[in-house]
């Protein structure tokens, strides 16, 4: 199965699993499946020129409670994707992010621009050669 191919297989089974209701955690947008999908591919890509505080991206735990059985069988399938290099994963993820964002209005979109965000920002990293930067979040409150 190419790369493309596993990717869909992989919504399919989630949008057929969230399809039901009962499934639903609080604030479930359909777009998450694609968010989180993104995420999977994010973590298991393992972008060299992430930032240091970006290596993964965290699922959040409503929807792992919330995925059901098919959590495995997704995992395997993302799992099982190969690329060449860091340059054929980073142009797969934009694109995916790009598809996945043209199915849904913009306000069911802030995940996946969030996802795009950091994914951009790293494209620009390997486009300019620049080394990863560590970023410290201080609290501003911690400061006074």
């Amino acid at each position: 199965m190419n790369n493309k191919n596993t990717i869909e297989k992989v919504l399919d089974i989630w949008h057929e699993h969230f399809k039901d209701e009962d499934t639903h955690y609080s604030e479930f947008e359909s777009s998450d499946i694609e968010y989180f999908a993104g995420c999977m591919l994010y973590n298991h890509f393992a972008f060299s020129k992430a930032l240091e505080n970006l290596k993964t991206m965290d699922l959040s735990y409503d929807f792992l409670s919330s995925c059901g059985n098919e959590y495995d069988e997704i995992k395997a399938l993302i799992q099982s994707m190969e690329f060449d290099d860091e340059l054929q994963k980073l142009e797969f993820l934009q694109n995916y992010i790009s598809q996945a964002k043209s199915k849904y209005t913009k306000n069911e979109l802030y995940l996946l621009e969030r996802l795009q965000y950091h994914v951009n920002a790293m494209a620009v990293r390997y486009e300019n050669n620049v080394e990863v930067e560590h970023i410290d979040f201080e609290n501003p409150l911690l400061k006074k």
